[in-house]
């Protein structure tokens, strides 16, 4: 069997939307058959140590995809050389990535997540951002539920068209 296509998830906390996108992604390549390997982190060490937030866990529930165990973390800069995509789930995070990444290559590899969405494609990245869920109730978590869904389908199509995914 070929290397698997490595995706990671970052988004401010890695306690919301990185780790809901994470599963979301690795539901939808393990239902396909692919052979894409996804985990996520935060930009900030904030939430290290910490467990998904429950409304997270509910919504993923709710949407049929496993929740595993999860532990926040923080993104390592040497992860650029171990990941094939870095997907940052708002602006802030884009940024944050792009000033650690230590070539022009590593930079190459981070994508806003919602720059896979078709009704995207071509905007702005600051279009492009999922909002932080934390702040706000159930309906925020579905929200992001929304956003992250709408891309994954053209995630797994790159993943398959640049990598090894092919199981």
């Amino acid at each position: 069997m070929s290397n698997p296509y490595r995706i990671i998830t970052v988004c401010t906390g890695n306690i919301c939307r990185s780790p809901m996108a994470e599963f979301m992604l690795a539901d939808a390549a393990a239902a396909a058959g692919l052979n894409v390997k996804v985990d996520s982190a935060g930009t900030t060490a904030w939430e290290v140590g910490n467990p998904m937030d429950p409304r997270a866990v509910d919504t993923l529930i709710r949407h049929g995809v496993a929740a595993g165990v999860h532990e926040a973390r923080k993104f390592n800069p040497a992860w650029f050389a171990e990941r094939d995509l870095i997907l940052a789930l708002d602006t802030d995070h884009f940024d944050a990535l792009r000033a650690l990444a230590p070539t022009t290559e590593a930079a190459a590899k981070i994508q806003m997540l919602r720059s896979f969405d078709p009704a995207l494609a071509g905007s702005s990245s600051d279009r492009q951002g999922i909002y932080d869920p934390w702040y706000g109730d159930e309906s925020d978590f579905e929200a992001s539920w929304e956003l992250i869904s709408a891309a994954i389908h053209g995630i797994l199509a790159h993943a398959t068209s640049h990598g090894t995914a092919r199981g």
